[in-house]
């Protein structure tokens, strides 16, 4: 039998996805506020362990503080898949994200009133998830991140906040014609 050009075996694949998160934002002069939004990601798999992921997403909530304002984030974050299993219906993976994020809402400072504000500052990602294909072209992922972002105090200097992201996602494979994964 007529073996494949290498080039063939590490031809990688591409997804794209989009869905629904819910990210519990820790601030640091708040508590914690619950937000919701979307999250769309593009992905390639470059070999059967291994990745790259955009990931773009966007939540906010409203009336933070009883103040009549909305909260919200925008991150923009790309870095490395290391896929733990990569079955041909299941696949497990973890990843670490690196970029910035844009945190805008109100804040309580120091004269026990509200500000507005808004942060540009570097951000990350660390976490993992499942992804299960429906059929060739379609699946379904959930991620759960532990993600890192800034925010303004009560003495308005930004500091960081930690927050939990859980995405569920429908996930298209463009060109896909069949369950079969590589064989590397």
């Amino acid at each position: 039998m007529k073996q494949p050009p290498v080039a063939a075996l590490y031809a990688p694949v591409f997804n794209v996805s989009t869905g629904y998160s819910v990210t519990s934002l820790g601030t640091p002069s708040s508590g914690r506020v619950i937000l919701n939004g979307v999250n769309v990601s593009f992905s390639a798999d470059a070999g059967k362990r291994f990745g790259a992921r955009l990931d773009l997403g966007y939540a906010q909530a409203s009336n933070v503080l009883n103040s009549g304002r909305h909260m919200s984030t925008l991150s923009y974050l790309v870095g490395p898949v290391i896929l733990l299993s990569n079955g041909n219906l299941l696949s497990t993976y973890f990843h670490l994200l690196v970029g910035g994020a844009r945190v805008a809402g109100p804040l309580l400072n120091a004269n026990g009133g509200l500000s507005i504000g808004y942060v540009r500052h570097p951000a990350w990602a660390a976490g993992g998830g499942a992804e299960y294909r429906l059929s060739p072209a379609f699946g379904l992922r959930v991620n759960i991140d532990y993600m890192h972002t800034y925010f303004y105090n009560s003495s308005q200097a930004a500091r960081g906040q930690n927050s939990l992201r859980v995405v569920n996602s429908l996930v298209y494979y463009p060109g896909a014609r069949s369950l079969k994964r590589r064989q590397d």
